[in-house]
């Protein structure tokens, strides 16, 4: 029977009190969420965790605590999203790959958070800016296109591997609206380049990418700037690519000079252009497939590590998606 099943208890013993914090998360809510995960209990005492539950539910509990040990042993939080990508790597025998990839840091934030691959598809990517001059992230959102490609771009400035970044993304929305917004052309097009500074601010801090942007190491631009220049010595950075016409990424595509890198992202299921323009985006993806040089690194609803519910909308509406393009056929 259910209720005489024999309950076991097990305990790990943590280094510090930040670590404590950082397990617990904030009202205990991580674990809360371990509980609801696993169902075992979570008792955190002072400086140490103790979990109990039936010896099946304990085994599996235990080696989700220790597969996140990167996180809450340095006192960082443990989101949601961590605990699910790593019980996922568990169930499906892959321990071992993400115990490497929790220790996988790219860098600190300016808020002291560690930065790094979540995801296997997301440390393939990784690896791909690594070892291509020019990638292509195709993928939902959250699944973060955008914030590893400036992770990277910021590490090869700093290690002197580029001479400076450019940023730049298409401004769709702004074509019949941008005189009327106040100020210059750049104060018009900022709004739509605010995630870029985002990812920026994030990494370097205000005050730092402002004085960079100021002295031209940093530039964040539309995408109309491109057109007729040669980006040498750069890591380039084409964000919401599939707003961009064929004509469009084909320019963008060959600005890319000596001793640069571009890495270019989008999401196929947000196009904004009118419906008879093909994203550029989606026909580079053709066109270049199995090209020298060029990596194509698709990421899926799996690899979305916002908050859980984004990656429960993107699954949603891949459903919409697919029964509307079913109907159409029909």
């Amino acid at each position: 029977m259910a209720g005489s099943e024999r309950i076991a208890s097990f305990s790990i013993n943590l280094p510090d009190q930040a670590a404590a914090l950082a397990l617990a998360g904030q009202a205990e809510s991580t674990l809360r969420r371990l509980e609801a995960l696993t169902g075992a209990s979570f008792v955190l005492r002072g400086l140490r965790l103790v979990i109990q539950g039936p010896p099946a539910q304990l085994e599996r509990s235990a080696a989700l605590v220790e597969l996140v040990r990167p996180l809450w042993v340095e006192g960082q939080a443990v989101a949601q999203a961590d605990l699910q990508t790593a019980l996922a790597a568990l169930d499906t025998g892959r321990g071992d790959q993400h115990r490497e990839l929790s220790s996988q840091v790219l860098a600190r934030s300016t808020k002291g958070k560690l930065l790094r691959p979540r995801t296997e598809a997301q440390r393939a990517y990784v690896e791909a800016i690594e070892r291509h001059d020019l990638t292509l992230a195709i993928g939902p959102a959250g699944t973060g296109k955008t914030l590893l490609a400036t992770v990277q771009a910021v590490r090869m400035l700093q290690e002197r591997r580029v001479e400076r970044l450019v940023l730049t993304r298409p401004a769709v929305e702004a074509g019949e609206r941008l005189g009327f917004l106040p100020g210059d052309l750049q104060q018009k097009v900022d709004p739509y380049l605010r995630p870029l500074y985002d990812a920026l601010h994030e990494l370097l801090g205000a005050e730092r990418t402002s004085a960079m942007l100021e002295r031209g190491v940093i530039e964040v631009a539309p995408l109309a700037y491109m057109r007729g220049r040669t980006l040498e010595g750069a890591f380039v950075i084409v964000d919401e690519a599939q707003n961009t016409t064929a004509t469009q990424m084909r320019m963008v595509l060959t600005r890319l000079g000596e001793h640069s890198r571009m890495v270019v992202t989008g999401d196929p299921s947000q196009v904004d252009l009118p419906r008879h323009q093909v994203s550029g985006l989606a026909e580079a993806v053709r066109v270049l497939a199995g090209v020298e040089g060029v990596a194509i690194c698709p990421l899926t609803d799996a690899d979305v590590v916002r908050h859980p519910v984004v990656q429960r909308v993107v699954q949603a509406y891949a459903r919409f998606d697919q029964d509307r393009a079913a109907a159409d056929n029909r």
